[in-house]
């Protein structure tokens, strides 16, 4: 359907575009909060113009879906939709920090089709084609295979009293990248218990269910994609061993937060 190859290309010189205003390899940066506690910088905006015009030009039938972009609602009609997180974890990108990445997918018919992170800070770039499995930096990815939820590794920086049987592991700021980490079998369980956008999960929730992670929202549900509202409560990204016992776990919580 689209030259992967000239994907690729696309996502990697984003991803140089980052790198190049990066304050973690001593360049300046302009930065601000859009809101109170949600920073963005002029990075975020330069690497989604980019993308936009590259990605709208390599298949121009494709309606577009981003973190940094007025969202049009006529996405909703088509059946093909780019679905973009400029920089996912902008935090640690303004800090200095090495946990962010470019965030890329191609959703078909409310599903992710192809996806990608590339996080040049960590020399890391992850695909992944549904039906044909993912890779870490050309290398097949194989998921975490973990049976017992206890001792289950969690990228954390602290651990509720209530999650004291799992196990703190690095957490990056991207979520794209923790869930990136179920894939590569460095963590065992990714959870979030708030409303989240599709943009920062469609390309790492296809790297992780090609690698053989059980994917849901909070509650288990299967996630949907170009939805009107393109939001869900909560992601889930498990070894699939694991999963029903993470549901059950996060139940209680997860009924009184939404």
């Amino acid at each position: 359907m689209i030259d992967k190859a000239r994907f690729t290309q696309i996502v990697r010189e984003a991803g140089r575009i980052a790198h190049a205003r990066w304050p973690g390899a001593g360049h300046a940066l302009e930065s601000w909060d859009k809101t109170p506690g949600n920073p963005v910088s002029e990075a975020d905006l330069e690497v989604d113009r980019f993308l936009r015009r590259e990605l709208t030009r390599l298949l121009p039938a494709a309606a577009w879906l981003s973190e940094e972009t007025a969202d049009d609602k006529r996405r909703t009609r088509s059946g093909l939709i780019w679905e973009v997180d400029p920089i996912d974890g902008t935090r640690d990108f303004v800090r200095g920090r090495s946990g962010w990445a470019i965030s890329v997918a191609l959703v078909s018919s409310g599903r992710p089709l192809i996806g990608m992170l590339v996080a040049p800070a960590r020399g890391e770039e992850w695909c992944a084609l549904a039906g044909q499995g993912a890779t870490l930096n050309d290398a097949p990815l194989k998921a975490s295979t973990l049976e017992n939820f206890e001792g289950a590794r969690v990228p954390a920086d602290h651990l509720e009293a209530e999650d004291s049987m799992l196990v703190a592991v690095e957490k990056p700021n991207s979520i794209a990248l923790r869930i990136a980490m179920v894939a590569d079998d460095r963590a065992d369980l990714v959870a979030t218990l708030r409303w989240g956008f599709e943009w920062d999960i469609a390309a790492a929730t296809l790297i992780a269910r090609e690698a053989g992670a059980r994917v849901s929202d909070a509650f288990g549900r299967p996630l949907d994609y170009n939805k009107h509202d393109p939001r869900d409560f909560g992601v889930l990204v498990c070894a699939p061993g694991i999963h029903e016992a993470a549901v059950r776990h996060l139940a209680r919580r997860a009924d009184q937060l939404k």
